[in-house]
């Protein structure tokens, strides 16, 4: 397929996801919807007549923010006036970005450790909602791949459920699997396997937890065109691809469409205990991408 091409699907197949979700939020109007409060109090009443200044009665805990897909979704439930309550690991100064996702008031941060009890109940005890975005790409000395997407994902929702939390968003992956195709790893992605089991922990503790199984994500900042255009990553002005990139199909989706299916998940209660696949509507092969991405250096 063409470079032209490709860069006309990838342009159009962002547009065409966009419409979907609003469409999903259009039809439901949430905003004259009766809500059932379960625990009533005064931050409970929605205030204001939408927007940034108001109060959609929505208080959302959001683990992960600070990464590509958890800056648009701050950003995008800022816009419907969700008071956002921010979990940070670093400096408040690192995330301080994102204070201006809400008006003034609505976006509040709490420092929290993944092994710390004590913080994480802190960051969700006046929550209605609950996002979990946290994953690494690759172990550390730290956390390895078990610590973050089965045990950390666990601790999350069984905290979450103590707290009385309504709504449980899990991030997993298009691939996740018990026991993951071994192609260049001799047993299969540990990374996959882990995956799997953070579901199968989450739902343990939070059965009526949604799960979310996006596909390859990109975006600006995104780890996916970056990587492939990154010279680092080039030998002989060609990267180095599993079987030339003729065996490995990618159906990539925008990370503000991704934003967009999370902020319909929250407002729509139909998607409580389901599993949703984020995907793009075109399929590619994996060395058509690089090409796309090589005409563009």
């Amino acid at each position: 397929m063409s470079a032209v091409i490709l860069k006309h699907s990838l342009q159009t197949s962002r547009l065409q996801t966009v419409h979907f979700a609003s469409i999903v939020v259009q039809t439901n109007n949430y905003s004259n919807e009766p809500r059932i409060i379960k625990n009533p109090t005064t931050a409970s009443l929605k205030r204001g007549t939408g927007g940034r200044s108001s109060f959609n009665g929505v208080v959302c805990t959001i683990f992960g923010c600070t990464g590509l897909v958890g800056r648009y979704v701050c950003n995008r439930l800022g816009k419907i006036g969700t008071q956002l309550i921010i979990p940070h690991r670093t400096n408040f100064y690192n995330n301080k970005q994102l204070k201006l996702a809400g008006d003034l008031g609505q976006v509040l941060f709490h420092p929290y450790n993944l092994r710390d009890e004590e913080s994480i109940y802190k960051s969700i005890k006046y929550s209605n909602v609950v996002v979990n975005l946290v994953s690494n790409d690759w172990p550390t000395s730290n956390f390895s791949y078990h610590d973050v997407h089965v045990e950390g994902a666990r601790r999350l929702a069984r905290l979450a459920k103590e707290a009385g939390v309504e709504r449980f968003i899990h991030f997993s992956d298009l691939n996740a699997s018990p026991n993951p195709k071994p192609l260049v790893m001799k047993n299969g992605s540990e990374y996959l396997k882990a995956k799997w089991e953070g579901e199968c922990a989450v739902k343990e503790e939070f059965p009526e937890a949604t799960i979310v199984r996006p596909a390859t994500i990109y975006g600006m900042e995104d780890r996916f065109l970056r990587f492939y255009a990154s010279s680092w990553n080039w030998v002989q002005d060609c990267p180095v691809l599993w079987k030339k990139g003729e065996q490995t199909e990618k159906q990539p989706v925008h990370v503000s469409d991704v934003a967009a299916g999370v902020t319909a998940l929250i407002l729509d209660d139909n998607s409580i205990g389901k599993t949703y696949q984020f995907v793009g509507p075109r399929r590619y092969k994996l060395k058509s991408l690089v090409e796309w991405i090589q005409s563009g250096k």
